[in-house]
């Protein structure tokens, strides 16, 4: 697989001409016009008030406004930085990763998957207390050595320089990776696309993965009239939940699923675009220093495009009844590596029948009652317990 086994030790470090191309950029946004709000509109689910036809002027511009005047870059650099970094090559394609080694000599190796928009930053609230739960609280029997690498397209992994980079092929990617550093026992564990990747590291390399413990288990009825017929009540209200989310937030799944090109273009050209892009997702509640350091990794790596078409990959490959836009028809019996499940309120609504005709050895199914779907940053205390729980239960 690899054509380049070294590990390279890296450290980000961007130019100052590309932050102030950057500013420049900002200082010059043309910004989008759209409607009044209406005072008498009611809100449609969970969406907030004024975002009805999507991302409001108004936080676009709070955020630039940020971005411009108080964001520091070169702060947020610093901290990436405090924590080892690395690169190799796998399979044509150049991985960056973070590796941070508990000071527990016998922790559990475990490699963390982010998702879209995200960026290997999505999991730094968690490194201390997984890595050194002596120093916060817990069991140091409880410890992780951790892998955080940048899927392959997205951020400090840079684009992809071919096609097929799909969850497969990442997973393989992760199992190489895995072996280099000379872990043979160790766990996967994912959110949003790392909730689709972790588990199929567990496919790839089952002699080797513990365990897979993900947030969401994207399990979709299959259009089998017996599968509808034996959800219960409270499944068929996730089922319309999800059916919900899917029609009221899913443009951008479509859009990367089947042309992500037609946007990179203005996600390359325009760094407030690009914000307004990526915070569909992220929104009001996460806090504006966290939106914007993932926005401005997408920006100074030029991965819009190519973290986009990842979903297109994905796509071409996997079964309908796991991808809302799925486009491929490739087979795929159940899952059999231990699976375990932390669910948040404000985020997909799993369904436990689904997930078991996909993951045959589901040993752990939790549900919350606070917490979305960036739970290492919104609840991380939550997250760290139940993968800390998961991970003792098994052998």
């Amino acid at each position: 697989m690899a054509d380049d086994t070294a590990i390279v030790p890296f450290r980000i470090d961007i130019p100052q001409a590309d932050l102030d191309d950057l500013a420049d950029r900002l200082a010059r946004t043309r910004w989008a016009e759209e409607l009044p709000a209406d005072p008498t509109a009611t809100p449609e689910g969970p969406v907030p008030p004024g975002w009805e036809y999507g991302v409001p002027v108004s936080y676009v511009k709070r955020l630039v406004t940020h971005w411009r005047t108080a964001y520091d870059w070169r702060a947020w650099e610093a901290k990436l930085n405090g924590y080892p970094q690395f690169t190799t090559e796998i399979d044509g394609q150049h991985v960056h990763f973070l590796h941070v080694r508990s000071p527990e000599p016998d922790a559990t190796p475990l490699i963390l998957t982010h998702g879209w928009p995200t960026t290997v930053v999505e999991w730094l609230d968690v490194i201390g207390p997984l890595t050194d739960p002596r120093a916060h609280g817990g069991d140091p029997a409880h410890a992780f050595h951790l892998v955080i690498p940048s899927v392959p397209g997205f951020g400090f992994s840079g684009p992809t320089g071919d096609r097929g980079w799909n969850r497969f092929r990442v997973a393989r990617a992760w199992a190489e990776l895995m072996r280099r550093l000379g872990y043979h026992r160790y766990g996967s564990a994912g959110n949003d696309l790392g909730a689709f990747i972790a588990p199929e590291v567990g496919r790839a390399d089952p002699e080797h993965v513990i365990g897979v413990h993900v947030t969401q288990v994207f399990s979709l009825p299959s259009g089998d009239a017996d599968e509808l017929a034996a959800l219960s009540e409270e499944e068929r209200g996730k089922l319309a939940f999800a059916d919900w989310h899917v029609q009221r937030h899913g443009g951008y799944d479509r859009l990367h699923s089947t042309e992500p090109q037609n946007v990179a273009h203005a996600l390359a050209d325009s760094p407030a675009g690009l914000l307004g892009w990526v915070a569909q997702l992220m929104g009001e509640q996460l806090d504006p220093d966290y939106v914007l350091t993932n926005a401005t990794i997408y920006w100074l790596t030029n991965t819009a495009a190519s973290s986009a078409r990842f979903y297109y990959e994905d796509a071409e490959v996997v079964p309908s009844a796991q991808k809302v836009n799925g486009r491929g028809t490739t087979p795929l019996e159940p899952t059999t590596v231990p699976l375990g499940l932390a669910n948040f309120p404000w985020d997909f609504q799993s369904i436990r029948t689904l997930a078991e005709r996909d993951h045959e050895n589901i040993v752990s199914w939790q549900t919350y009652d606070r917490g979305g779907h960036f739970a290492a940053r919104e609840v991380p205390d939550l997250l760290v317990d139940d993968l800390r729980r998961f991970f003792a239960t098994l052998p």
